[in-house]
């Protein structure tokens, strides 16, 4: 009787110390998920948090109130609404956080910051507060500026055959109205790349080799066009780099287009229509975007 009392107790402890280590994995692992969660959060609310530091540092709440009549019958003088508008809406629509800088002028007047910070609008604030300003970087508006809210240009050779695609596609995202919301779409809008739809053989890049395909030079087209979007603060929803480098635009900043599987696509995100501008001259491409003229 005293061995079976002694095996029971025995198995007794054995289940109880299986049930303790069993607990204490459990603790464990519930501990070790808690904390891998904190950090998931704390990554992703890193980046908005150092943004919105570099947003702070060229934002003044009583500047922001002062300066704009609407907001204040809107908002009112209350500094974290009229902060998160400045964040939100206020950037991307040209407003100023501050009287010495202001971030779409900043962009448009310090093209060789674009290959760095691309869509990075954060990036353009930070560097104009760690370098910029001392540098004596253009940081304001121009006097006779008549970009509309972003606009570029690169040149071409007239001479050569992918001119005419150039031209075409060019021709055919010119006068583009996008509504509030509305999405666009440049391969659907310079349709397909076919003889049947006037467009001729011409260099493109393939598996980082240049090779000739029909419509070759359009992608000129959509670089030019996304470094326009890049100055208006205007993200993009789809957007590929070359397999090569190119040399129409700054490094970085060009937009590939391969039809069924690479496309340059935004979002008009202002609360009015926005109208794209193409134009060809003499050799000279310029895409801009601006906010439709109210009739």
């Amino acid at each position: 009787f005293h061995n079976v009392l002694c095996l029971s107790k025995a198995k007794g402890m054995d289940i109880n110390m299986k049930k303790w280590n069993w607990m204490k994995r459990a603790v464990s692992m519930g501990l070790c998920m808690a904390m891998l969660t904190v950090g998931g959060m704390t990554a992703q609310a890193a980046p908005k948090a150092a943004a919105d530091e570099a947003y702070r540092a060229i934002f003044d709440a009583e500047y922001y109130y002062s300066q704009y009549s609407d907001l204040q019958t809107a908002i009112g003088m209350d500094p974290d609404a009229l902060f998160a508008h400045f964040v939100n809406i206020g950037i991307r629509e040209g407003r100023s956080g501050t009287a010495d800088f202001n971030l779409r002028a900043y962009i448009q007047n310090n093209t060789d910051l674009m290959s760095a910070f691309g869509e990075n609008l954060a990036a353009y604030c930070e560097h104009y507060i760690a370098a910029g300003k001392a540098e004596g970087r253009q940081a304001l508006p121009g006097e006779s500026s008549d970009e509309g809210l972003g606009s570029y240009s690169t040149a071409y050779d007239v001479t050569q055959q992918r001119a005419i695609n150039v031209e075409l596609a060019a021709e055919r995202i010119n006068g583009v109205v996008l509504q509030p919301g509305e999405e666009f779409s440049f391969s659907s809008q310079v349709q397909s790349r076919t003889y049947a739809n006037g467009y001729v053989l011409g260099p493109s890049y393939a598996a980082g080799r240049e090779v000739i395909s029909v419509g070759g030079g359009i992608c000129q087209v959509s670089s030019t066009l996304y470094v326009a979007m890049v100055r208006a603060a205007i993200p993009a929803t789809e957007r590929w780099t070359h397999s090569a480098v190119v040399d129409y635009v700054p490094q970085g900043l060009d937009a590939t287009i391969a039809e069924g599987t690479k496309d340059l696509k935004f979002v008009n995100i202002y609360t009015k229509p926005l109208v794209i501008t193409a134009t060809t001259q003499d050799g000279i491409l310029t895409v801009t975007l601006d906010f439709q003229n109210e009739a």
